[in-house]
């Protein structure tokens, strides 16, 4: 993923008051795992990308653009 999708990741979980943890565990996932994502280490499927959306309550393309 670009740097674009990792700062916008990061920024609206922020913003939103949610910790990694927090927001890896919504996601069932272990929160290295989430934080790789926010790294730019690895990228997230596109099913991820839809449950990333609805936890932020915003469109993929505002996660991704």
């Amino acid at each position: 993923m670009d740097k674009i999708f990792t700062r916008n990741l990061k920024t609206i979980r922020k913003s939103m008051n949610l910790t990694q943890k927090q927001v890896a565990e919504k996601l069932k996932v272990v929160e290295s795992c989430y934080a790789n994502w926010e790294q730019g280490r690895t990228e997230p499927s596109v099913s991820v990308l839809r449950e990333l959306s609805k936890i932020f309550d915003v469109s993929v393309d505002d996660l991704l653009n």
